[in-house]
């Protein structure tokens, strides 16, 4: 028993400090992975109001999960409070198995982000995850005797978990005010964006059987495709029924597209172009720097490289308001191209607000948050 529970121990507590710290990497992802189950819920009607306002938070409960997972599984593997650990663990495991149940049962999200971007499980295998970690866990919460503290005394482990709390929300800090630290996004720099924007080649569509509905003399009755009625009775709708799933049947990219002020959807004819030139990311306007010193040096310096800047944004009057009839460049008014484009799929290409892409062509050859473009810009 003793064997079999300190085996437990090692996976239980490895497994949520090496989930914690893949999600640490990108603490936005898990943020918006979390407002997704908060609005769905909203929508469903369970707890409206508590919904919309863990939504609003959602980044500190984001914060505050990963810690949490990270020094739960650290506290586990130096048996620093044994009992209240194990506990804990299993209620939020619990929480987890609760999510990823929903996940897999009710098809309305289509992942849990259990172990971030970088390492995408698909709903039955995350929700297999969580059921054999609660039994790890019982198997702990039985054999609690079985656990011994790594070391002794109360300062050394109590240093080991202000150290673990300190690093952890010192990671999460840093990616949070620059990038991620491994970029494990379709936008990631080498990429194609618009070799990605294709379906992939082994995909597999969707396949749908059609019943038609027709009325005659007052009743209504459903038809198949290949019987249908005479001319006697009267359409009424149509039914499609999914009778087997595709399979690889989204294009990684499958949301981004640039919008001209004028409607014109320009994203084959920009992304297509010769030579470099940047996407400046524009998220919104409640986390853009105020008073950003550097954002007129950056146009200054993409101005003498002759490289274009086009704003990429989903908030078209801020981007307007803010940029144009701003800058006065060579002698002569400088206005960068103002692009709109879906809101997802910024939050999806710019962690930070704003991010800088340097493109060639389709493909992405840099990428900086805002924090970090002092290394690009020149007088």
């Amino acid at each position: 028993m003793k064997i079999l529970v300190n085996i437990a121990r090692f996976l239980v507590g490895t497994l949520f400090i090496f989930s914690g710290l893949v999600k640490a990497i990108d603490p936005l992802g898990l943020t918006y992975k979390m407002r997704e189950f908060f609005e769905v819920w909203a929508n469903d009607g369970y707890a409206k109001g508590l919904m919309m306002l863990l939504n609003e938070q959602a980044l500190a409960f984001s914060i505050f999960m990963i810690t949490l997972e990270v020094l739960l599984g650290l506290a586990l593997l130096i048996g620093w409070m044994k009992k209240l650990t194990s506990w804990l663990l299993l209620l939020l495991t619990v929480f987890f198995t609760f999510l990823t149940a929903f996940v897999l049962f009710t098809g309305k999200i289509r992942a849990c982000g259990c172990f971030g971007d970088c390492i995408p499980l698909t709903p039955v295998q995350t929700f297999t995850k969580d059921l054999v970690l609660l039994v790890l866990i019982l198997v702990i919460l039985t054999g609690l005797k079985h656990i011994r503290p790594l070391f002794g005394g109360k300062w050394i482990p109590a240093a080991v978990m202000l150290l673990g709390a300190g690093g952890i929300l010192g990671l999460q800090y840093y990616v949070l005010n620059h990038l991620p630290l491994k970029d494990c996004l379709p936008y990631r720099i080498g990429n194609n964006i618009l070799e990605l924007r294709k379906m992939p080649k082994d995909a597999v569509q969707d396949k749908y059987t059609f019943s038609f509905i027709y009325e005659k003399n007052g009743e209504k009755k459903e038809f198949a495709m290949d019987k249908l009625p005479d001319s006697s009775w009267t359409y009424v709708d149509r039914k499609q029924t999914l009778i087997e799933k595709g399979r690889n049947n989204t294009p990684l990219i499958n949301d981004f597209s640039l919008t001209t002020l004028s409607g014109n959807d320009s994203t084959e004819a920009i992304l297509s172009q010769l030579g470099e030139y940047y996407l400046l990311f524009v998220r919104d306007e409640e986390t853009y720097p105020k008073n950003w010193k550097l954002e007129g040096l950056f146009f200054l310096t993409a101005f003498k490289e002759k490289r274009p800047v086009y704003i990429v944004t989903a908030q078209q009057e801020f981007a307007k308001k803010h940029f144009l009839n701003k800058y006065v460049l060579g002698g002569a008014a400088y206005d960068p191209v103002i692009l709109t484009c879906d809101g997802v799929a910024i939050k999806t290409a710019a962690r930070n607000n704003p991010v800088l892409f340097l493109m060639k062509g389709p493909v992405v050859k840099g990428k900086w948050g805002w924090t970090d473009m002092d290394k690009l810009v020149h007088d």
